[in-house]
């Protein structure tokens, strides 16, 4: 096969221009039917004996990539040889089908677009384009997502070993593991595609199809042959609606990271009713790494990155603020105490004014107070408030009464500082 027209850079910019030509003699023409190839997936197909069946690479995307900068440097035999051998691992992955159907049909006809099958249906190739298109961006942006951290991951607890950071708008989910030694910064680990809400982000009321932007964790693990095919290898729940979200009168249930159906490879980019489904292998992958109520799952419109310096500078700023709160309760002093509290406080069915009443009264008797805060996380809220979210074990010993609890505060900005807008037991 002869060298595609245009490098693949400019594939990956806009992700139709698909500029493959046929060869110059020999070769047997392909069907325009095999474009379609990709709706209508048959795992019985053929390999030639010598191509592997296993990769060491994890997952499909290494193997993609490779085969479009075989396609990038006109190598379209080899790329053939590729994408055959990547569909002998994934029979049903569709987007792979979809690149071998345009290289058959290369050796035909000159393609100008991706997919380009005369008579293939719109609606499902216009899926697929858009896949390959947000997993190129991934791809071409993953160096500089290495070097910076994502703005929300302001503190992780030891006891937390991993984080999940979603980015909605490029459907793609941010493993991050806690590195408990050195500077305290996370490190990405994994990355994968997912589909989200057929409506987007912002979910605000049951039924709207849309998934939620907000700071979650996993609750529990839903057994797949309980649950059906449909949701794959497996389901984890996460808190939605949380504290925030109720506050704000959002409502819903069921959201979910979960798997495909056993015919389904990958989903288009927006195909749920508001769960992030990851392909089958990516989310047996990811699941060795979830612990239940335990694992962050931040969800974002789009992720906001930082560098290290100016990371490290929010998480210290803010974590002066929780100590000096933890310094004034010591004190006694309820009014140091209390200014840090927001002017919209209410929680357990207080308003500010009653909470400060209850504190007065029960201060009166004390003589003195300790207070120490252990396994601290810190998690910025990726919604359109500036919040960030507070969770610690809290050791409280005073002259008249001991406790430990383990507790969640809801930190906004208010008069161009952090206040406590909600506190309750985590």
């Amino acid at each position: 096969m002869r060298r595609a027209a245009l490098p693949l850079a400019l594939f990956a910019a806009c992700c139709v221009a698909w500029p493959i030509v046929p060869a110059s003699s020999g070769g047997r023409a392909a069907s325009p039917a095999a474009s379609s190839a990709a709706l209508s997936v048959a795992p019985s197909a053929a390999f030639p004996a010598h191509l592997p069946a296993t990769f060491s690479d994890s997952g499909t995307e290494p193997q993609l990539f490779g085969i479009l900068d075989e396609i990038g440097s006109g190598r379209l035999d080899s790329a053939l040889e590729k994408t055959e051998a990547l569909l002998r691992q994934y029979p049903n992955f569709r987007l792979a089908h979809l690149i071998k159907g345009d290289l058959l049909l290369a050796r035909a006809m000159p393609l100008s677009t991706f997919g380009d099958a005369r008579h293939a249906p719109r609606e499902p190739i216009g899926e697929l384009r858009d896949e390959m298109a947000v997993r190129l961006d991934a791809h071409r942006n993953r160096p500089a997502v290495a070097g910076y951290l994502p703005r929300y991951l302001l503190q992780m607890p030891p006891e937390q070993k991993y984080a999940i950071v979603v980015d909605l708008g490029k459907s793609r989910l941010y493993l991050y593991r806690n590195e408990t030694g050195g500077d305290g910064r996370p490190r990405l680990v994994a990355d994968y595609y997912f589909s989200q809400g057929k409506l987007g982000a912002n979910k605000t009321r049951e039924g709207d199809k849309k998934t939620p932007v907000g700071v979650y964790h996993v609750t529990s693990s839903l057994d797949p042959k309980k649950v059906g095919d449909f949701y794959g290898t497996g389901a984890f729940p996460i808190n939605y609606p949380n504290e925030w979200d109720k506050r704000r009168g959002r409502n819903g249930h069921g959201i979910w990271l979960h798997g495909t159906p056993p015919n389904t490879f990958s989903r288009p980019p927006r195909a749920s009713d508001g769960c992030m489904a990851l392909a089958n292998a990516d989310l047996d992958a990811l699941a060795g790494n979830l612990q239940i109520g335990l694992t962050p799952v931040i969800i974002s419109n789009s992720v906001e990155w930082l560098s290290f310096d100016d990371w490290q500078g929010e998480r210290a700023a803010l974590g002066r603020k929780i100590d000096e709160w933890r310094g004034d309760w010591e004190s006694r002093d309820v009014d140091r105490y209390l200014r840090h509290y927001s002017k919209e406080f209410s929680a357990q069915g207080q308003d500010l004014a009653r909470f400060a009443a209850q504190k007065r009264q029960v201060n009166a008797r004390k003589e003195w107070i300790r207070i120490e805060l252990s396994n601290v996380s810190m998690f910025r809220d990726p919604g359109q408030d500036e919040l960030i979210v507070v969770s610690f074990e809290q050791d409280y010993r005073s002259n008249n009464l001991n406790n430990r609890m383990k507790k969640r505060q809801y930190w906004i900005r208010e008069d161009g500082t952090w206040k406590i807008i909600f506190e309750g037991s985590a």
